[in-house]
């Protein structure tokens, strides 16, 4: 299995807060990882010290499978803050400095501008563009050199529908076109899970879960919430009438996901077998609530 990132206990620290602690976290080629925490909870730090905007207090980085860092940085892209551009510019003209600037190559710039959708806005300066349009034109600048991994910090921050909606088809289609690799940040969870493959979610400077996207949906899916006197001895009962897969324990309940439509027949099994039944529930959970349980609300 290829990777594009790990880490192994990266931390950063300011004094005596810590900003990231102890952070392990894999990105393997071709994801599209999603990054969520509160404001202040280590995103954009644990995003510069990738980068090499900062240097870590602790811990290691490996990038692409171990290659020396500051080549490997040159494999890489990023938008971090709002993009900056040359207002009086046109899209085009902005790339060719920006190249410029780099030491990049300038013979594939319209191409670049296909790609995020700004190949047909002509000789129309950057200061006019809606902000969907800017962040497109900082992606396509943080395309230059070809990157294999791009790091983007709240790339659909204060956009509308439609400019969010320009900004993932962007992703997906350099995702699967072109075959980078993501590390995204965001707070707004339902646009997100439209094109994220894994999930890293973070707490005060701690990676406290990664789950792959398909994980994700089968804990947010339909099931039956028991809370019992007796957990261990319910799941055993339960085990009796559905493969044990499909019952998890956590919380000190139990969560059933098959039998949904039988909670008459499992209630009446359990008291018969003397088990005190406090709660008996069919939920849904939704992405932002499981997220928020986790982060704490």
């Amino acid at each position: 299995m290829e990777y594009i990132l790990r880490t192994k206990n990266l931390t950063k620290q300011f004094g005596e807060k810590f900003a990231v602690r102890g952070v392990s976290m894999q990105i393997r080629k071709g994801e599209i990882y999603g990054f969520i925490g509160k404001n202040g909870a280590g995103k954009t730090t644990l995003m510069r010290l990738i980068l090499g905007a900062a240097m870590p207090t602790d811990g290691s980085i490996e990038l692409f499978g171990g290659e020396d860092e500051n080549s490997a940085r040159h494999r890489i892209g990023a938008l971090l803050e709002y993009p900056c551009i040359y207002k009086n510019c046109s899209a085009l003209e902005n790339l060719r400095r920006f190249a410029i600037l780099t030491g990049n190559d300038t013979d594939e710039l319209e191409d670049i501008l296909e790609l995020v959708g700004l190949g047909k806005v002509g000789n129309k300066k950057a200061g006019q563009f809606s902000l969907g349009m800017k962040q497109r034109l900082a992606i396509g600048i943080a395309l230059l050199g070809h990157p294999e991994f791009l790091v983007l910090d709240e790339p659909i921050n204060g956009l509308d529908p439609a400019g969010i909606k320009e900004i993932r088809d962007v992703i997906l289609a350099l995702n699967q076109k072109k075959g980078v690799t993501f590390l995204i940040s965001s707070h707004l969870l339902d646009e997100l899970s439209k094109i994220v493959t894994t999930y890293g979610i973070i707490k005060d400077g701690v990676l406290i879960e990664q789950i792959t996207a398909p994980e994700l949906q089968a804990k947010c899916r339909h099931h039956l919430k028991i809370a019992a006197d007796d957990i261990p001895k319910t799941a055993a009962l339960l085990e009796c009438l559905t493969d044990k897969r499909y019952i998890k324990v956590g919380d000190g309940c139990l969560y059933l996901y098959d039998l949904i439509d039988k909670s008459d027949r499992i209630n009446r099994l359990l008291v018969n077998h003397g088990i005190r039944v406090s709660e008996l529930a069919v939920q849904t959970a939704s992405l932002e609530e499981y997220f928020l349980e986790r982060m704490g609300k």
